[in-house]
């Protein structure tokens, strides 16, 4: 065997060997770790099975897991704050902008700079300081009896405090963040002084003390009880479009319209919004999330069952909400509402609006 044969023949060998020690069918040693789940904690407020089923899109396409967990604002705020630093949560989604300011205001959410969220939410729908993000809209108006008044009877709301709605009009607790937040814009709209002179007439012209929820406040027109009731849009839209036949008869029974604070001031929005939590360490898949919640698949979802509107310009309306009156939305930053909380709550207690 000549040398350079046994040069060859010692490479084969050896070439051999090395395969013998490598099994083809296990992956290399980089490629055996596999890379780790990514997952994000979602803390919601909501319960809706659109959400559910929005979830579900938002795993497959990215291939995150979402752990959810749902419960009252209020309490996930508490739950928060005891969990502190450990807190698994990412995000919070949460009804009305003056709740997620409590979750901002308790030193539980971070800003998230985002070029494409700030192009894709109006500034006055997200926090200046980018705390919060907008995610569908909700409206605080008047329902009402049409055979009592007329919608220029109550195109404002100053006109709820005028004497010919004594003993007419229906409404929740003041403490409820719905009023809270709608008090907010009427402080920055019309002075604290004014506001609470508001509160004092309307707390005069209640047909009976803040009790129940905003349903309940229009079941209470159709059974005479009053005549006028404050709530949010979708309470109205959901009865209309409900599989109760007497659910449809209360709706149809009343009408509803969006008040404006002066004229041409526009009328109250509110929003659901999104927070990242200062737990939170991945912020791209965070940031991706609210991205999702504002594509036309998501508004579509995220508007379905809980009749809201969308937050985007020309996403899809759900079933229902055609039968609202047009309105021109408020600009004022919502913001305010969360800032003038405090003395929201302060002017309902001197007008004894419980």
């Amino acid at each position: 065997m000549t040398y350079r044969t046994r040069i060859v023949a010692g490479l084969s060998l050896l070439v051999g060997a090395v395969a013998a020690c490598s099994n083809p069918s296990e992956p290399a040693e980089s490629e055996a770790a596999a890379a780790p789940e990514r997952v994000l904690t979602l803390y919601s407020s909501r319960h809706y099975d659109s959400d559910k089923a929005l979830y579900a899109m938002f795993e497959e396409e990215t291939g995150a897991k979402l752990a959810v967990r749902e419960a009252g604002a209020s309490q996930l705020l508490e739950t928060m704050k005891a969990e502190g630093d450990q807190s698994p949560a990412d995000i919070v989604l949460a009804a009305d902008v003056g709740s997620l300011w409590r979750f901002k205001d308790a030193g539980l959410t971070q800003a998230l700079e985002s070029d494409t969220l700030e192009t894709l939410v109006p500034a006055n729908y997200r926090g200046a300081d980018g705390h919060w993000y907008g995610v569908a809209r909700r409206m605080r108006g008047i329902a009402y009896d049409p055979s009592r008044w007329d919608a220029e009877q109550l195109a404002t709301w100053p006109t709820l405090a005028a004497e010919d709605k004594a003993g007419e009009i229906c409404v929740r607790s003041s403490s409820n963040i719905y009023n809270l937040s709608l008090m907010g814009e009427l402080i920055h709209r019309l002075g604290s002084e004014t506001a609470q002179e508001w509160a004092t007439a309307v707390v005069a012209n209640m047909a009976r003390n803040p009790q129940g929820g905003d349903t309940d406040q229009i079941r209470a027109i159709a059974a005479g009880e009053c005549s006028i009731a404050i709530v949010n849009h979708y309470y109205w839209v959901r009865l209309g479009a409900s599989d109760s036949e007497a659910d449809q008869n209360v709706a149809a029974s009343t009408s509803f319209l969006f008040p404006e604070f002066v004229e041409g001031s526009g009328s109250h929005v509110n929003i659901t919004g999104a927070a990242i939590t200062t737990s939170a360490d991945d912020l791209a898949l965070a940031e991706e999330f609210l991205i999702f919640l504002l594509t036309e698949t998501g508004q579509s979802y995220l508007t379905r069952d809980t009749k809201e509107l969308p937050l985007i310009d020309g996403a899809p309306l759900p079933d229902g909400v055609d039968a609202l009156p047009d309105f021109t939305p408020s600009d004022t930053a919502l913001d305010v509402y969360g800032e003038n909380q405090a003395e929201s709550q302060r002017l309902f207690d001197l007008a004894g609006w419980n």
